[in-house]
C-alpha cells in the first residue's frame, strides 16, 4: 500500500539564536514517524525555515507542537529581519509529496489551523488551497503590514482571521500572526549579485518576477504612479510567471541577492529564473556569481537544470544522476557562498532508504565476496541483472564518446538520445540487482509463516505463491531490459565511434548474458509455482526474449567483426 506523505515548511522568525532554533526544531521529532529534515537559519532574514515529512496526522501534531514552542521562545516585539513578517512562526505550509490530494492537504490546514486558533490563541490566516476567499490565497496580501501593521489588520472586519482572536491583545502582542496553507512544493531561492545595491538588485528582481513593476513617471523607482482608467496604477509585467521576488542585501555575505519565491516549478524551474536573473543583470552591468537555495529542492529540478546547460553546450544527457548533480551545482553556483552537499538538500536523498540498496552500494570486491559465500542470495538473478547494467553501460559509454566526437558535432543529439536511454537501461537494471534478493528474501518470510491450522496453511500457501511470481516477475523484467539494451549495442555497432565498436560488442555480450541468466531464473522459480496460467504465460514470454537476445547477440557480433 502507498504510504501517505506530506511535507511542512513552517518559517519561523529567528535566525541568529542557534538555542533557539534548535528548541524549537527539536519538538518535531517528538513525534513518532515524523522525520526532521532540514533546518536552515538566516541571519539577515533573522528566519529560519524548517524541513520535515511524514503521514499527515503525524505531520500537524508536529506543526502544532513546533508553533507552541515557538509562540513560548520567540518575542515578535523586539524582532527585525530583512524578511517579510508577522508572527513568530510566520508561515506553515503543508506539501502533498506522496499518495496525497492537494485537497486533503487543505482540509489538514485547516484543522491544524483551527487548533492553533484556539489552543493557543494566535490569529491564524488560511492561504493558498487552503485558503477561504480568492484575496487570502495570496501570502503576501495574508502577511501585508507585517508584524507592525498587525493591530489595525485585525481590526479590519475584512481582515478579520480564520481561527484565533480578532484582537491585538498581550499573548498577540508577542506571538504575532500565523499563515497556514496548503501548496505545491515551493523552491526559497537567492541569487547572488556583485553589488552591493538593493535598489539594482530590486531592479531585477522586479524584471524576472510575475508582478513586475508600477509603470512610474521619470524614475522607475521613486516617479509618480500612472494609473489607468480606474485610478490604479498601471503595471509593466515581469518575464516569468509564478515567480515573486525582491532584492536585498545580505550583511553576512557582504552582496546583494535576489530573494526569489518559485511557486510552481512546472512553470518556471530553477534553471530558467537563474538564467533570466543573468540576462536582466547583464543589462544592467552586473554579474551573478552563483545562487543559494533556502530548504529542499526536488531532485528532478536539479537534473532538468543539468539537462538545460547539457544542451546548451551540445553535450550529451545520458550520463549518470551523479554527474547531472555535479553540473547542475557547478552550472547555478550553489557552492558560491558555501559547501552544497546534495545528500543534505535533496528531498529524494533525504528520505532515501539505504537499506532497499544492500547489493548496488557495495564496491565490485565487496559485491563478489557477498556472492561467493554460503548465502543463497545474491544469486544468478542478481548477477544477471548486473552483467545487464554492465552491457547498457557499455552501450551508452560510446554513445557519450560519439557525443562527444571532434567533427561530429552536428550528430550529438542523435547520440545523446541513446545515451539518454541506455542511462535509463542501466538504472532499471541495477534496482533489479537488490530486487531479485528481496524477491528471494519475500519467499523465505513467506515460507516462515504458521501452518497450525486450515486457514494458516491457507494463508502460508497464498504468500508463497504471490512471493514467487514475485520472483518470477524481478528476473522476466530483468530479461526484457537485457533485450531492450541490444537495440542500443546495435545502434552503437552500426553508427558509433569506431575506435569503440569492441566496447558495443563486449556489452551486447554481457546483455546476452543477463538475457540467458535471467531467463534460467525463470525457468526453475516456475517450477515451484502453482498457478498454471501464471506460468505458462511467463515461460512463453521469457523463451520468446531468449530467442531475440540471441538473434541480436549475433547481429551485434557481426557487424563488430567486420570492423575489428
Amino acid at each position: 500500500m502507498q504510504r501517505k506523505l506530506i511535507e511542512c515548511v513552517p518559517n519561523i522568525s529567528e535566525g541568529r539564536d542557534r538555542a533557539k532554533i534548535d528548541a524549537i526544531a527539536s519538538v518535531v521529532e517528538t513525534v513518532e514517524g515524523v522525520r526532521l529534515l532540514d533546518i536552515d537559519p538566516g541571519k539577515a532574514t533573522n528566519r529560519t525555515v524548517i524541513t520535515f515529512v511524514g503521514e499527515p496526522e503525524t505531520v500537524c501534531e508536529a506543526a502544532f507542537r513546533l508553533i507552541k514552542k515557538a509562540q513560548e521562545l520567540i518575542d515578535m516585539r523586539g524582532h527585525k529581519g530583512e524578511h517579510p513578517r508577522f508572527g513568530a512562526t510566520d508561515v506553515c505550509p503543508l506539501v502533498p509529496i506522496n499518495g496525497v490530494s492537494m485537497e486533503e492537504c487543505a482540509v489538514h490546514a485547516a484543522k491544524l489551523g483551527e487548533r492553533v486558533g484556539k489552543e493557543l490563541g494566535i490569529p491564524v490566516y488560511l492561504y493558498e488551497a487552503a485558503a477561504r476567499e480568492e484575496k487570502r490565497r495570496n501570502l503576501a496580501n495574508n502577511r501585508s503590514g507585517e508584524y507592525e501593521g498587525l493591530p489595525k489588520k485585525l481590526a479590519d472586519t475584512a481582515w478579520k482571521p480564520d481561527f484565533g482572536p480578532a484582537e491585538f491583545n498581550d499573548s498577540v502582542a508577542r506571538s504575532g500572526a500565523i499563515a497556514i496553507g496548503a501548496r505545491n512544493f515551493l523552491v526559497a531561492y537567492n541569487v547572488n549579485l556583485n553589488t552591493t545595491s538593493t535598489r539594482r538588485a530590486n531592479a531585477i528582481a522586479f524584471d524576472i518576477r510575475e508582478a513586475g513593476r508600477v509603470l512610474r513617471e521619470g524614475d522607475p523607482l521613486t516617479g509618480k504612479p500612472i494609473l489607468d482608467s480606474n485610478g490604479e496604477p498601471k503595471k509593466i509585467p515581469g518575464k516569468l510567471k509564478s515567480v515573486k521576488g525582491i532584492g536585498w542585501f545580505i550583511e553576512e555575505y557582504g552582496i546583494a541577492q535576489l530573494s526569489l519565491n518559485l511557486t510552481d516549478i512546472t512553470v518556471t524551474p530553477v534553471h530558467i529564473a537563474f538564467d533570466e536573473a543573468c540576462k536582466s543583470a547583464a543589462e544592467r552591468g552586473i554579474r551573478v556569481t552563483g545562487s543559494e537555495l533556502v530548504g529542499l529542492i526536488p531532485k528532478q529540478s536539479l537534473l532538468d537544470a543539468a539537462n538545460f546547460f547539457l544542451a546548451r553546450q551540445e553535450r550529451s544527457l545520458g550520463i549518470p544522476e551523479r554527474e547531472k548533480i555535479k553540473i547542475a551545482v557547478k552550472s547555478l553556483g550553489l557552492d558560491d557562498l558555501g559547501p552544497f552537499d546534495p545528500q543534505k538538500k535533496v528531498i529524494e536523498y533525504m528520505l532515501e532508504e539505504t537499506g532497499n540498496e544492500r547489493l548496488v552500494r557495495m564496491d565490485l570486491k565487496r559485491f563478489s565476496e557477498e556472492t561467493a559465500s554460503e548465502s543463497p542470495a545474491p544469486g544468478g538473478g542478481s548477477v544477471a541483472a548486473y552483467m545487464g547494467a554492465l552491457g547498457a553501460a557499455l552501450g551508452t559509454m560510446v554513445a557519450n564518446l560519439s557525443a562527444h566526437k571532434r567533427g561530429w558535432d552536428d550528430r550529438w543529439e542523435q547520440f545523446s538520445h541513446w545515451a539518454v536511454q541506455g542511462e535509463k537501461l542501466r538504472g532499471e537494471l541495477l534496482f533489479l540487482v537488490d530486487e531479485d534478493t528481496r524477491s528471494f528474501d519475500r519467499i523465505m518470510t513467506a515460507m516462515g509463516l504458521p501452518k497450525g491450522s486450515d486457514a494458516e496453511k491457507q494463508a502460508r500457501k497464498a504468500a508463497i505463491t504471490e512471493a514467487t511470481k514475485g520472483a518470477i516477475n524481478a528476473p522476466l523484467r530483468t530479461l526484457e531490459l537485457c533485450v531492450a539494451s541490444m537495440d542500443l549495442m546495435k545502434a552503437m555497432a552500426t553508427d558509433g565511434l569506431p575506435a569503440s565498436v569492441s566496447d558495443a560488442g563486449v556489452g551486447a555480450l554481457c546483455a546476452r548474458a543477463g538475457a540467458f541468466g535471467a531467463y534460467l531464473n525463470v525457468r526453475i522459480n516456475c517450477a515451484g509455482l502453482s498457478d498454471e496460467a501464471f506460468k505458462t504465460d511467463a515461460l512463453a514470454r521469457a523463451e520468446a526474449l531468449k530467442e531475440q537476445a540471441e538473434a541480436l547477440e549475433a547481429e551485434v557480433m557481426a557487424l563488430v567483426l567486420r570492423k575489428v
